[in-house]
């Protein structure tokens, strides 16, 4: 007798009708799409794309998202976690992309990124053993710092863009904080789909406000095509050996992330821990969609926070809810004039919008740190790793007299500084090596008050 198939949403491999799950794929597209498009703009910016290859780098975080996100919903062999997961450019990277844009341009961070996400396929084989060696205290100083390093991005945003001839105007900041009070308006005392797209009600009012000021210019919109297939290669690939040293680093640390948000994942949606498979299969999924995106054009990505909390919230752990999300998401990634309406946005709407998931990062990184005791061991780690990082990158020249890849590699930054020298820390705080010292140490002191 044949199995009836479940439709429950709650169940993983439920399969409702379609006008039950829509509505919720929708939430969760209107939940990531503003920061699946922002990292796009804010590297395009830096690395003074044109207005047709800024459209295509938009394209491509859509495109990239929808493949990232059915991988991980219906993985293939090994790669993918078979849990409902949304995927999308990560803000998390921006630091290190906007350095490398900046020295090299756009090959370089594709190139740094299809060796970062092989990187991250290591990383996903080998999980088991290495979530020993970032802990907590470790993963929460590293994203602690990529919020604090955000802030400048933000707020050269609300002003109207490093560039802009207004740079600081009455009104580009007018813009700005209007749209950030309807972000917390929503988020506050909003409820349904207007709490969920909070970010994004903020960017449409803003936007309607910056329209009838004369913000707008719609021109691109118009020279867009309907239709468009991503392209492998259009941007090309460079590997500066610096770009790709720094951007591994951040795969790696953003690998070991990833366990956070699948197991938040599981234990909210569907109340048990995460398997080992399933971490290892997200984060090589991950990997390998970095890998493909670099090819196309896509920015990398990495599972989002905000739909993980709607799943926890939820308990709508379906695939197939989660499936209709990434399909509405690549159909998205082949209308180049989606592309080109989200580069219409002022980036004192975007700055107003922004400010707020930056300042949701930081406090990640706080939470994830007091989850463990703030011993004098765990203040050092954060402490110092914080004080080295932003203090490095804040201090123009500090590095002039050292080697060029030393200057690159930890002079622009904060996030890969800070990285290193919490993991070392860490690492030698808790090596057998280090504990023979402190064993010889007590060893001498009880030996010298003997004696005297």
């Amino acid at each position: 007798m044949k199995e009836k198939r479940s439709t429950s949403v709650f169940d993983i491999n439920g399969k409702p009708s379609l006008k039950t799950a829509f509505p919720l794929s929708l939430q969760h597209v209107l939940a990531m799409v503003v920061g699946n498009v922002a990292p796009a703009i804010i590297v395009s910016n830096v690395c003074k794309l044109s207005s047709d290859d800024t459209i295509l780098l938009v394209q491509c975080a859509f495109f990239i998202a929808g493949i990232a996100t059915l991988l991980q919903l219906y993985p293939i062999w090994k790669f993918g976690a078979k849990l409902p997961v949304i995927m999308g450019v990560s803000f998390a990277y921006i630091p290190t992309l906007t350095v490398i844009g900046a020295q090299y341009g756009i090959k370089a961070i594709f190139g740094a990124q299809l060796i970062g996400g092989f990187i991250s396929i290591i990383v996903g084989i080998f999980i088991k053993p290495l979530r020993k060696y970032f802990p907590p205290i470790v993963a929460g100083t590293v994203v602690l710092t990529i919020g604090l390093s955000l802030y400048s991005v933000a707020i050269k945003y609300m002003a109207g863009g490093a560039n802009a001839q207004d740079f600081g105007s009455l009104r580009n900041w007018g813009v700005a904080f209007l749209t950030l009070a309807v972000v917390l308006i929503c988020g506050q005392f909003g409820k349904g789909y207007v709490k969920l797209a909070s970010i994004l009600m903020g960017i449409i009012v803003g936007y309607l406000v910056s329209f009838t000021l004369g913000m707008v210019d719609l021109s691109s919109v118009g020279n867009a095509s309907w239709f468009s297939v991503p392209r492998p290669f259009h941007f090309g690939l460079e590997f500066p050996i610096n770009a790709v040293i720094s951007m591994s680093l951040i795969y790696i640390v953003n690998s070991v992330q990833a366990v956070g948000d699948l197991s938040a994942t599981t234990i909210g949606g569907m109340g048990r821990e995460a398997k080992d498979s399933e971490l290892s299969g997200g984060i090589m999924g991950n990997g390998i969609a970095s890998m493909i995106a670099a090819l196309f054009g896509g920015l990398p990505t990495a599972t989002y926070s905000q739909n993980v909390g709607i799943v926890a919230m939820t308990k709508v752990v379906s695939r197939y809810v989660i499936a209709i999300s990434a399909i509405i998401i690549l159909v998205a990634g082949f209308i180049p004039k989606i592309g080109a309406l989200m580069t219409t946005i002022p980036q004192a709407v975007l700055g107003g919008a922004t400010i707020t998931v930056f300042g949701m990062i930081t406090m990640t990184g706080i939470k994830l740190i007091v989850q463990e005791e703030l011993s004098n061991r765990n203040v050092t780690i954060v402490g110092l790793s914080l004080a080295l990082g932003m203090g490095i990158s804040l201090v123009p020249g500090a590095l002039d007299q050292f080697p060029e890849t030393i200057r690159v590699v930890f002079g622009s930054s904060a996030v890969v500084i800070a990285s290193l020298i919490a993991f070392t820390l860490n690492f030698l705080s808790k090596c057998y090596f280090l504990s023979k010292i402190q064993i010889l140490v007590r060893f001498s002191n009880s030996f010298y008050k003997l004696v005297v």
